[in-house]
């Protein structure tokens, strides 16, 4: 834990505290002057004391810095720069390009991620950084690439063995809880790593990430205002993963739809109130 006071709730007024949680985060440029702690859970939560990853660094650059999404609790900042040193130990590797965190103050952001709120998420990229050079203007444009094929099921010719080895290595350190990412993925991993496999375990298929791995990263040590998700299963989850391809390439047919069945309510969006208490003293903390 860092810098400043703890932080604690601060009275606000009832229009306030019904006001679009998005909207209050997602307007913040800066960090709260608090000592680091995140408050809630991955997806229902917000960060005092965030740190900014800097722009570029010796192995790594942040990507789409027009976002203000480089920011995390500092031990993610921390994970990041030492999987970047690990990642640039590999051919082709100048390090990583790194994808969204967190916005300076948490909490759920304008657009994209319903999680990544607490400062313990972040998003690597796929794309092996063969230059640590690029202008902010580039970082805007360029895209990483995706490692799919047969919508999911396998990875493509894009696919490396240093790919599993940072993923390897992501898994392995203590202060991640959990990987995601598409299940043909997973499966490869499962099938290629012939040493030590309690790493996979954490490693867990979801949908949609291709483009980039995403790691989140446990609770640290006395943040007692953060809720950490439920451990994955015991085991080395390849027997899950498979199912997910399986699904992929054999859909099990659709329910049937009731047409009298009643429309689902749209997800109604979070406010200042549905967030833990702490939350309105780090939106006000300068």
């Amino acid at each position: 834990m860092s810098r400043g006071a703890a932080a604690m709730a601060v009275p606000v007024s009832g229009v306030v505290s019904s006001k679009s949680a998005k909207q209050l985060f997602g307007n913040e440029h800066s960090a709260s002057a608090q000592r680091a702690e995140p408050f809630g859970s991955y997806a229902k939560g917000c960060a005092a004391g965030n740190v900014q990853l800097p722009e570029t660094g010796a192995t790594w650059q942040a990507m789409r810095l027009s976002r203000n999404r480089n920011w995390g609790q500092p031990t993610t900042i921390d994970f990041i720069q030492d999987l970047s040193r690990k990642a640039a130990q590999h051919p082709g590797w100048a390090g990583l390009y790194v994808g969204d965190i967190s916005q300076p103050k948490g909490g759920p952001m304008l657009t994209g991620h319903a999680s990544h709120q607490i400062g313990l998420d972040a998003d690597i990229w796929m794309l092996p950084p063969t230059t640590l050079s690029r202008s902010r203007a580039e970082r805007e444009d360029i895209s990483s690439i995706s490692m799919q094929r047969a919508k999911g099921a396998y990875v493509n010719s894009d696919w490396t063995r240093a790919h599993h080895e940072i993923i390897k290595a992501a898994a392995s350190d203590p202060r991640v809880a959990r990987i995601f990412i598409f299940p043909g993925a997973k499966v490869q991993m499962c099938n290629d790593e012939k040493g030590e496999r309690s790493w996979l375990g954490k490693v867990r298929p979801w949908y949609g990430h291709h483009f980039h791995f995403h790691v989140r990263l446990a609770c640290p040590p006395g943040a007692s205002g953060c809720v950490n998700q439920t451990p994955p299963p015991a085991g080395d989850g390849c027997a899950d993963a498979q199912s997910w391809v399986n699904n992929i390439l054999n859909p099990p047919p659709a329910k049937p739809r009731d047409p009298d069945a009643p429309k689902p309510k749209p997800k109604r969006e979070l406010t200042l109130n549905d967030l833990p208490g702490q939350c309105s003293g780090v939106l006000a903390s300068r």
